[in-house]
């Protein structure tokens, strides 16, 4: 999934423009836009005073800078980190992703059933997880937007049913994309596995305050743009029986093999069924798991390849500024992943300290194993070893008025 990283320069450069002039015109201490009523008065020489609403209160900007320092115990020659999406190299400063989010969510309260959100996506991030020529016929036109859709609410019962229209970022998974958003600095095997982002349209109903349900018709996974004649579906339930736990079930299949141009190219399905669920048992204790069974074939006819995942998260908040949390994974992979079939598991330990709001501090030390010779050693792939160890030391800065999770 490696290629050419191009910048989008005039569509970036005038999405810079947008956020720093909203940032100027807001800032982070002004209320959400349900709240936010503050008006504009002018004076015109023809009609005298007018009032105009501020046209930037509804608007959120958010900036992101995730940058890093990792050692590799194994040394490979070509300081790559295998099976690493996010922190992809060893004994080098490295800008794991900067990111810049200009939201526009909808408020039906404020009769304002429109909305627009805007992602630009940079760095070694960027070069691994988008614009794979594997998956996509263009893929450097689209690099850099990690998302952009625009969304409509119709007025269906009394919550509304919210129409979601582009490129997104996939809900598989237990994590996100932003390090601010997760526990830990570098990503879990089933993110970097799992699809990373989907086009097309998606569905979202609140059936009730607890229950919501999602549909998903797009081209694939990986796919800005198609590559073969067939869209993939993806049911999704999200259910918070309690105020401290939270349970998504997904359920995601659809055609994933290049046809090439060819009027009969592959068939195979490609299947994902992916559950997590997040537990709150206290204001300083976050509890996850995440299962996951993958299913991949070429053709309808050939046997197919499969993946079956489990991944355990746990953090707790020692004090306002410091935090601390684990993970373990274990993947039994038939080569869906690595390439080979093998059994992989990692524990990922993460020590946060927070200097300030929007500027964080973590050490982690993660330790990768195989139950076969797979990580490459000193000589590269010629060496392979059963394990790799790593020791990171990461910074996040975060700026703008978007709060919460990205």
């Amino acid at each position: 999934m490696i290629s050419d990283t191009r910048l989008v320069g005039g569509l970036g450069g005038a999405l810079v423009f947008l956020a720093a002039t909203v940032a100027s015109g807001q800032t982070a201490a002004s209320p959400p836009p349900e709240r936010a009523g503050t008006v504009t008065e002018a004076q015109t020489p023809a009609t005298g005073t007018q009032s105009d609403e501020n046209p930037w209160r509804n608007i959120k900007f958010g900036a992101t800078f995730e940058g890093y320092y990792q050692y590799d115990w194994n040394r490979p020659p070509d300081r790559v980190l295998v099976l690493r999406a996010y922190d992809t190299r060893s004994n080098t400063f490295g800008v794991q992703q900067a990111a810049l989010v200009v939201d526009a969510a909808p408020d039906v309260d404020a009769d304002r059933r429109f909305g627009l959100r805007i992602d630009l996506q940079f760095g070694q991030a960027t070069e691994t997880v988008q614009g794979s020529p594997a998956n996509e016929p263009r893929p450097d036109v689209y690099r850099n937007v990690w998302q952009v859709y625009g969304t409509y609410v119709f007025p269906v019962r009394d919550n509304g049913l919210q129409a979601d229209f582009g490129k997104f970022a996939s809900m598989l998974g237990y994590e996100t994309n932003y390090a601010k958003d997760n526990q830990a600095f570098s990503r879990a095997y089933l993110f970097n596995f799992l699809p990373f982002y989907h086009s097309g349209m998606r569905l979202t109903f609140p059936v009730t305050d607890k229950v919501s349900v999602l549909y998903m018709l797009t081209n694939g996974i990986q796919q800005t743009e198609e590559f073969n004649n067939f869209k993939s579906n993806h049911f999704a339930a999200i259910v918070k029986p309690l105020p401290s736990v939270t349970w998504t079930v997904n359920y995601y299949f659809g055609q994933e093999q290049p046809d090439g141009g060819e009027p009969d190219g592959p068939d195979g399905f490609f299947r994902v069924f992916d559950t997590y669920v997040t537990v709150t048992p206290t204001s300083a204790l976050t509890l996850g798991l995440d299962g996951n069974y993958t299913t991949n074939e070429v053709n309808n006819e050939a046997p197919s390849l499969s993946l079956q995942g489990i991944g355990a998260y746990a953090r707790y908040q020692i004090n306002a500024p410091f935090a601390v949390a684990a993970r373990y994974e274990r993947l039994d992979d038939e080569g869906l992943f690595g390439g080979i079939d093998q059994v992989l598991q990692e524990v990922t330990l993460t020590a946060e300290y927070k200097f300030a709001d929007g500027f964080l501090f973590r050490g982690e030390f993660r330790r990768d194993w195989s139950n076969e010779l797979f990580f490459p050693g000193p000589r590269g792939s010629t060496d392979p070893r059963d394990h790799q160890n790593t020791a990171l030391l990461g910074v996040i800065w975060v700026i703008g008025n978007k709060s919460g999770t990205w």
